[in-house]
């Protein structure tokens, strides 16, 4: 695998925006958790509007892949390695330009951020997920030809089942918990690879991202649509997974997965 120590600690997390979260303390949390990778999404930032030097500091090497437009969407991998290589984008300008995906490559490693865009918008913008599911897809199977120890971190923006979601019956025509959308989970998971939490915990109300309104985090009335999904190869090498609701950066959590390197 790559040169970590004996577990690597690799984190996903949607900030909703790089500058508010540190605002909010998440340079603290950062140093505190020492983790060797973290995969970030919604940077809502350009390059210029971020301190690279802040996170080489903390001994963070940084790459990022940003939205054209301004505050909106990118996604970036902090890694206290320096990756072999960096792969901006996934072969398709429309979603290149929204800075939706990024790769780095530590040894036969590969690890993924990667930012699902969301339907809740309407119609168009749900079309556009759904095509971008389809693309996803094939453009990761095509990639497991030449690397095939995955790593997927990100936002994907659905939950896959019911126990996912605190109103599964009340959210069942909404973006996010379509059967659409449930159904292309279950073929991600039937194509090759593993659900880490659900690998190693099967809890009920573990939840990741939480509205705004009506006090919804508060009472833990929210939804699991950030993963951590790696190829089956990687399933035995899963240490520990967990999501960390006290972590309050965003409107989502982390979630951490620690992998055995000698696996």
């Amino acid at each position: 695998m790559a040169i970590f120590d004996a577990v690597m600690k690799i984190a996903t997390y949607n900030l909703n925006g790089i500058r508010s979260a540190i605002n909010k303390g998440w340079m603290e949390w950062l140093k505190q958790m020492d983790l060797d990778i973290i995969c970030v999404q919604e940077l809502k930032a350009q390059d210029e509007q971020i301190d690279f030097n802040a996170f080489q500091e903390m001994g963070y090497h940084l790459c990022t892949a940003v939205a054209e437009k301004k505050g909106y969407s990118g996604v970036a991998i902090f890694s206290k390695q320096q990756p072999d290589a960096v792969v901006v984008g996934c072969d398709n300008p429309d979603y290149d330009k929204e800075g939706r995906v990024i790769r780095a490559d530590f040894g036969d490693l590969s690890v993924l951020s990667i930012y699902f865009p969301s339907g809740t918008t309407g119609d168009i913008r749900q079309s556009v997920k759904y095509a971008f599911l389809d693309y996803l897809f094939d453009y990761l199977q095509e990639l497991r030809a030449t690397r095939t120890r995955l790593v997927i971190c990100g936002d994907y923006n659905i939950a896959h089942r019911e126990i996912d979601i605190h109103d599964p019956r009340g959210n069942k025509n909404s973006s996010g918990f379509l059967p659409e959308e449930r159904a292309w989970m279950d073929k991600w998971f039937a194509s090759g690879y593993t659900d880490s939490l659900r690998h190693v915990n099967e809890a009920p109300h573990q939840y990741t991202w939480w509205s705004f309104r009506a006090n919804a985090r508060a009472n833990n009335k929210g939804w699991r649509i950030d993963y951590i999904s790696v190829t089956d190869n990687l399933k035995e090498a899963i240490r520990s997974a967990a999501i960390l609701p006290d972590a309050v950066h965003s409107d989502h959590c982390p979630m951490v997965l620690e992998l055995a390197t000698e696996a």
